[in-house]
């Protein structure tokens, strides 16, 4: 087993990993931008080192700067999480040529997978069925505009080199196509250096399932069950549950094995999501493979009892998997709420400022993944997720209303989070009923924006929702003596953070 790992990433998911390299006492290597010194994942570590300022493309994905630290510092390995650098095949094609083991699948699946059309071409091949669309980058407008005829509006322009929304548009008429070509491939380039761009068949209706699966280095690959990833927002997810309430066993087994089939089909080791479309007549379609651990990840662990991070970490080491498919049991029902540093009722506007205060849910059945401390200062350079709330039931009923409660005992000041957007949703008849699709939030924006008024009006307001009314609003003070303290302290403590 190894005896340090570089955690190639920040926040949440580097402190998930930290707690499982201390289980298995191995030395986690945090590394961080200079916003981040006093984060939790640079206190929790054994080792931290500053890599560059706070924008991404002067640390988390200063691949230089990084490099440098793994060779000077021993890695064994290197973790990259998910985002930042974790598909990013030429970085871990570039740590495997140091000599040094990447905690994932291989730089050639990554490829191979990560590139849209390609992987829409490998899943074809295996018998996957896709979604009517462009097999080819647009190079040509009119050429473009013609299969989109074809095709039948509305459709999706969607970048191929990534995913998470990012180069993604809606195209309801003609008139707004080349507009939302021009849009797609600006923002395709910005996000992942790849302007190309294809087109999709937009499908009414759809429910957004993923196959979670596991495959090691010796030809075996297991399905770990299906999660429900329906309630998105701008193509994003917020809240995502397992099992789903709306895919019986027959489906199931069947996405099961086509999963299976593009996993071997790629030659993948390690942890790994292949995503699809279910229509409302069960009808389904390959959308993308996700060569990396994913956020919802702790679900399947709630239902499956297995660490899929300490998992990641033994098939990286050459191990066998720990389980077989017959060995997989799914266990009662999970549910997370993604906690973002963003205001529901207001498009998803982005807050920064201090965490002054904090209440964290506790019971049975709770879990916390969390990268926020109190006094911590919440900057608009990263993605504003502050943490995930999972629950866990023996039904679907009682996971809910665990969800509820917690979600009302949950408290954070100094920024507005969506916890109280959380609570409504969670708290609405169609998610409670399990007859939502992805379209479903913005069909009920308006309903709930009009129901949180109705309840600020009459001051029928918990405690979350309370919170969101009034923090990062009064406390100007507060935060300015903060930020002194910080700054007094900054120095001090990050170097220290530099030298362990």
């Amino acid at each position: 087993m190894f005896k340090k790992i570089l955690i190639a990433n920040r926040g949440e998911i580097a402190t998930r990993i930290i707690r499982t390299c201390e289980e298995l006492e191995i030395d986690s290597i945090a590394v961080y931008s200079d916003v981040d010194r006093l984060s939790p994942h640079v206190l929790k570590a054994k080792e931290a080192y500053c890599i560059g300022s706070a924008p991404s493309s002067q640390s988390y994905l200063n691949t230089k700067k990084i490099l440098s630290i793994i060779k000077e510092k021993n890695i064994d390995a290197v973790h990259p999480g998910y985002g930042f650098l974790s598909e990013n095949y030429y970085f871990a094609d570039e740590i495997k040529k140091n000599g040094v083991n990447w905690i994932g699948p291989s730089p050639e699946s990554i490829k191979i997978m990560g590139d849209k059309i390609l992987a829409r071409s490998l899943a074809y091949s295996v018998g996957a069925p896709l979604i009517p669309g462009t097999n080819k980058a647009i190079n040509d407008l009119n050429r473009a505009l013609e299969a989109a005829q074809k095709i039948g509006f509305p459709v999706l322009i969607k970048a191929a080199g990534g995913g998470g929304g990012k180069g993604m548009r809606k195209v309801n008429t003609e008139n707004e196509f080349k507009t939302a070509i021009s849009r797609a491939q600006s923002e395709a380039k910005n996000s992942f250096s790849d302007s190309r761009v294809y087109i999709e068949k937009f499908l009414e209706d759809p429910h957004h399932i993923e196959i979670q699966i596991f495959a090691d280095n010796y030809g075996n690959v297991v399905s770990l069950g299906e999660r429900e990833c329906s309630i998105q927002r701008r193509y994003q997810k917020i809240i995502e549950e397992a099992p789903s309430p709306f895919i019986n066993d027959s489906l199931r087994k069947s996405l099961s094995e086509i999963a299976i089939k593009i996993t071997k089909a790629c030659k993948y080791s390690g942890a790994g999501t292949v995503e699809f479309l279910v229509d409302k007549h069960k009808n389904f379609y390959f959308l993308e493979m996700n060569t990396r651990l994913q956020v919802e990840h702790p679900i399947t662990e709630s239902v499956t009892n297995i660490d899929l991070v300490k998992e990641q970490i033994s098939v990286a080491a050459g191990k066998k998997l720990s389980f077989t498919q017959n060995e997989v049991q799914i266990t009662g029902h999970s549910i997370e709420c993604r906690i973002y540093a963003e205001n529901g009722f207001e498009n998803f506007l982005p807050s920064t400022g201090y965490i002054s205060d904090m209440i964290i849910p506790q019971g049975i059945g709770v879990r916390f993944d969390e990268g926020i401390r109190i006094n911590q200062k919440i900057t608009p350079f990263y993605d504003p997720l502050l943490g995930k709330l999972i629950t866990w039931a023996p039904d679907r009923r009682t996971a809910i209303q665990r969800m509820i409660r917690s979600l009302n005992e949950f408290y954070i000041s100094g920024v507005i989070t969506t916890i109280p957007f959380c609570l409504m949703i969670i708290s609405h008849e169609l998610f409670k009923n399990g007859s939502y699709s992805t379209l479903t939030l913005d069909n009920i924006y308006d309903e709930i924006l009009s129901e949180k008024k109705i309840a600020q009006k009459n001051m029928i307001i918990p405690m979350s929702i309370s919170a969101a009314f009034h923090s990062g609003s009064s406390n100007k003070n507060k935060t300015i003596k903060k930020e002194k303290k910080e700054k007094s302290t900054w120095k001090e403590q990050g170097d220290k953070n530099c030298l362990r």
